[in-house]
């Protein structure tokens, strides 16, 4: 059995304030890899993934309702998404509601892509989560889940993606 030089022999691993943080962007740093790798070919990379699957899943009313969803400005995500749209992954369509805005819709190309993009997606979360047994995978998902939303409710202008920069 591998001992931990850190902690004394025959003492329990202590839980120290800042543990929890250190953990999760251990976590995080890993997966962000290994994520960055499944996202190989996706044009606009993983956050051309996550607007494809927020139109696919959330059906935003507009490109604002994306952004706002994700945390990406306006400006940038008009780029992201000219990307999708060139790949032939989404369009760009009249609202029917309000025909000045654009709704964003996907394409069958962008639905059979994002099909292929989440396998590799599952393939990595699995890989990550191996060491756990099935139950313990699903506590941790269904409990990073619920603590994930509830801060978003608190905070919902927070870039997730910003805050990890500062970890």
């Amino acid at each position: 059995m591998a001992t931990n030089a850190l902690v004394p022999p025959g003492k329990g691993a202590a839980v120290a304030p800042g543990d929890l943080v250190r953990h999760l962007g251990i976590i995080l740093r890993g997966f962000q890899t290994r994520f960055e790798t499944a996202m190989d070919g996706m044009p606009a990379g993983v956050r051309g993934y996550h607007i494809l699957s927020t139109v696919v899943y959330g059906n935003p009313p507009n490109q604002q309702a994306i952004g706002t969803h994700l945390g990406i400005d306006r400006t940038v995500l008009t780029y992201l998404i000219d990307t999708l749209v060139d790949a032939g992954l989404v369009e760009r369509v009249p609202d029917p509601v309000d025909r000045r805005a654009r709704k964003i819709v996907v394409t069958a190309s962008g639905a059979e892509t994002l099909t292929r993009y989440e396998e590799r997606v599952a393939a990595v979360e699995a890989g990550l989560l191996s060491v756990l047994s099935p139950q313990e995978a699903a506590a941790l998902t269904a409990l990073t889940g619920r603590l994930s939303l509830h801060i978003h409710r608190a905070h919902p202008g927070v870039n997730p993606c910003e805050a990890m920069d500062h970890l």
